[in-house]
């Protein structure tokens, strides 16, 4: 059995991808699977890493600016349009999938598109609630249209390939307590606060962690693993504003890194999480159950991010700061009151774990053997 999965830009687009494939090996070992990427950072990175095959299309978004800019871009885009189809078709010879499933970012359009020509059957999901331009064409042609809110499905048109899925989350979430987590990584004796502001890094807010890590270099109130992203280039540069500054001991109670690698351990060990609020994110803090920050990211398509954290405080689970009402002050005085209120993360947690999807892979699993002979 051969399995194809096109997916690509941020870590929200690959995860999902990566748990589905991730529990496929365990159930069907001897199959074989691929990922088709653009060629970006993540997917360089982040697939590779976990062993699998990835062969990289030529392909790039569609802007909507009218500007001579953005116009120019388009004509690039639709001129990437046509290689990216013929490099899909030359995959699909060569590979001979079985099953196409995609789950997000540009190079799921031609992948997907040349699969349903070549009548081989096709799966899409969508975790945001709100989708964006390639979702909306694909979900036309595709087998199967899913979903992650029950509310989302109002989006589409077609109606009859759309089911409720949930998003499907990677395992390592689902195999240490919250005391094993602890104990894993050496933070038993007080509260464990993260944060990440996207794979690719976010300046704005990054400035925002320079004052937020020095508040609390100065009151120690609380151990903070910081994930710059930007790679090496967004570490050093966090590190090397800190000192400019004259925070010299940040690293007695805060660990700056790039990425954060063992994502699943540290925010089932962490007594808050402070991060955007994109699908995949918010599927995973949820099936964990911690309570959380929600800042969403400003700069995303039709502002899903804004609808995905407001659904989550709605329930009780977190608490959500648009990007231009939060400074590194702001943001610590907020930190600082639910850590000193064990009550209210108590609370939070819980409403948290409600939101869940539980089995979420499972489901979608099913769904894609079902079209295997």
């Amino acid at each position: 059995m051969r399995f194809l999965f096109a997916c690509g830009g941020t870590a929200g687009h690959i995860n999902p991808a990566l748990a589905l494939a991730e529990k496929l090996k365990k159930i069907i070992p001897e199959c074989e699977i691929m990922f088709v990427g653009s060629g970006r950072e993540m997917e360089n990175r982040l697939i590779p890493a976990e062993g699998y095959r990835l062969e990289n299309i030529t392909i790039t978004g569609f802007s909507r600016s009218l500007s001579l800019k953005g116009i120019a871009s388009n004509f690039i885009t639709a001129k990437n349009l046509l290689i990216s189809q013929k490099q899909s078709y030359k995959i699909l010879d060569k590979f001979n999938p079985d099953v196409v499933i995609g789950t997000g970012g540009y190079v799921c359009y031609p992948v997907l598109k040349a699969a349903s020509k070549r009548k081989i059957p096709t799966i899409l999901h969508e975790s945001n609630a709100v989708p964006g331009l390639t979702t909306k064409m694909l979900s036309k042609v595709v087998n199967e249209m899913l979903v992650a809110f029950e509310g989302a499905k109002e989006n589409y048109k077609r109606k009859d390939n759309i089911k409720v899925v949930g998003t499907p989350v990677r395992g390592q979430f689902e195999l240490l307590t919250k005391s094993e987590a602890k104990k894993l990584i050496g933070i038993t004796d007080r509260p464990l606060v993260i944060s990440f502001w996207g794979s690719l890094g976010a300046s704005y807010m990054n400035a925002v962690m320079k004052e937020f890590i020095r508040l609390n270099t100065k009151e120690k109130l609380f151990y903070h693993i910081h994930a710059t992203g930007g790679g090496a280039e967004g570490e050093a540069k966090m590190k090397n504003a800190l000192l400019e500054e004259g925070v010299q001991d940040y690293n007695v109670n805060t660990d700056i890194r790039a990425y954060i690698n063992n994502m699943g351990v540290l925010m089932r060990a962490a007594d808050l999480v402070m991060c955007r609020a994109g699908a995949s994110t918010i599927a995973e803090l949820t099936l964990v159950g911690v309570p959380s920050i929600l800042i969403p990211s400003p700069n995303v398509t039709n502002n899903h991010q804004e609808a995905n954290a407001r659904e989550v405080e709605k329930a009780g689970a977190a608490k959500m700061i648009l990007e231009k009402d939060c400074t590194g002050e702001s943001l610590y005085n907020t930190v600082k009151e639910l850590i000193n209120s064990k009550d209210s993360l108590k609370t939070m947690s819980e409403n948290a774990g409600k939101l869940g999807a539980v089995g979420s892979t499972d489901r979608i699993l099913e769904i894609i053997l079902s079209y295997v002979k």
